[in-house]
């Protein structure tokens, strides 16, 4: 299965700006048949990690560098959230 086939770049974008609202809206979050716990403690507490699993799952195959750079994109953007968070508070 190939990632462009499905989706385009505007989903790529609001994946990794705004995943927890993007698996909501389009429908990830009801297709976790595998382990349906797991998925939404993963999906409350590291949502970028989520992404990159599935994505890893999926499209590494056909697209194993936008399963890297999700993995890139996983590890910056959960510390960099987490950080900011901590400075805020």
């Amino acid at each position: 299965m190939d990632f462009w086939n499905l989706h385009g770049w505007f989903f790529l974008i609001f994946i990794a700006l705004f995943p927890r609202i993007t698996m909501l809206v389009a429908g990830i979050c009801f297709m976790s048949w595998a382990y349906p716990v797991w998925f939404w403690i993963g999906w409350v507490i590291t949502p970028r990690l989520v992404v990159a699993i599935l994505a890893t799952s999926i499209y590494w195959n056909t697209n194993p560098v936008l399963c890297v750079i999700a993995w890139l994109l996983c590890v910056g953007g959960e510390s960099a959230e987490k950080k900011s968070l901590g400075h805020k508070a």
